[in-house]
């Protein structure tokens, strides 16, 4: 499959708007300057690549060039639209290509939701801005507003790990993965929880997962399969015997069921709104002094934050 991809960044940081593009190859590199530090681009040579990229990994947006649009086979955008609703189609123009008012109407008429006209700098401007609102629509920036809304009285590190639940990319999957990044031990992280009479940590990975899921399934495009390998689970059934587990259905009803709304709903009622008291002086970062005796002497020492080494 011929997609180019910008370098990928380092684990621990928060995942940017991920932009897939059908452009000719002047229009390819004037889209990653003018991306830098809000979006990251894959760039699809060939219609057919770019809907197989879009059967394999989640995208913010999908930004087609009027150059390329002519050259898509009949249905094929239309088709796009429908089957990927959570991912806005736009049409970059240039004025290389040049236009006609009966192309534009066509773009409107298969769902494309925005023309950036980007034949002077206001354009790439405007191309910013589009990407930097997608950023704010997102499914974690609504599940981090939501979250941020009920834990108005909550500690400023309580709060924090609800961010990074957030922010972090869907392939950290393990209680070890997400401590190794804050530089916490997993016993330490997991003990300080169990002290505070919350639920696990692991619960609220497993649900944040949950919700990415249920947002990317909206998607009638989306199989169960590409949305497990997405989300780094070993296989389809094991997604499956993971929502069983957790939610007591199955995969097909669970995407029946829980929209990524809805999941966040659940979420929230599950294992944030009936704990808000016990998040309200909760650090689960910090390291807490611990009294220990050496030599017949008391000292005070405190519990490692030293980030642990992967085997």
């Amino acid at each position: 499959m011929s997609v180019t991809s910008r370098p990928v960044r380092a684990t621990h940081e928060p995942q940017m708007v991920q932009l897939l593009t059908l452009l000719n190859a002047e229009e390819r590199n004037r889209v990653d300057v003018a991306g830098e530090k809000i979006f990251t681009t894959n760039h699809a040579t060939q219609y057919g690549d770019a809907v197989r990229a879009l059967r394999q990994q989640r995208y913010h947006g999908f930004l087609l060039s009027l150059s390329q649009y002519r050259a898509l086979p009949p249905g094929v955008l239309p088709r796009i639209v429908r089957e990927y609703p959570q991912t806005p189609v736009f049409a970059l123009l240039t004025g290389k290509e040049g236009s006609s008012a009966q192309q534009l109407l066509q773009l409107g008429q298969s769902g494309v939701r925005r023309l950036i006209d980007a034949r002077d700098a206001a354009g790439w401007r405007d191309l910013r801005d589009v990407m930097g609102q997608i950023s704010a629509r997102g499914i974690e920036a609504r599940a981090l507003m939501r979250l941020q809304e009920d834990l108005q009285e909550a500690s400023a590190q309580s709060r924090r790990f609800f961010e990074m639940l957030f922010v972090m990319p869907p392939t950290l999957s393990t209680i070890r993965e997400f401590t190794h990044v804050l530089g916490v031990r997993p016993t330490t992280f997991m003990s300080r929880f169990f002290r505070a009479q919350l639920p696990a940590p692991k619960q609220y990975l497993i649900a944040a997962r949950l919700v990415r899921a249920a947002h990317l399934l909206e998607n009638p495009g989306c199989s169960i399969t590409q949305v497990a390998t997405y989300l780094n689970y070993s296989s389809p059934q094991s997604f499956s015997r993971h929502v069983q587990g957790v939610l007591q259905c199955g995969a097909t009803d669970f995407r029946r069921r829980f929209t990524g709304e809805a999941m966040l709903a659940h979420l929230r009622e599950h294992l944030v709104l009936p704990h808000r008291d016990a998040w309200r002086d909760f650090d689960p970062f910090s390291p807490k002094p611990t009294w220990v005796v050496k030599r017949g002497l008391p000292s005070m020492v405190c519990e490692s934050a030293q980030p642990v080494q992967q085997a």
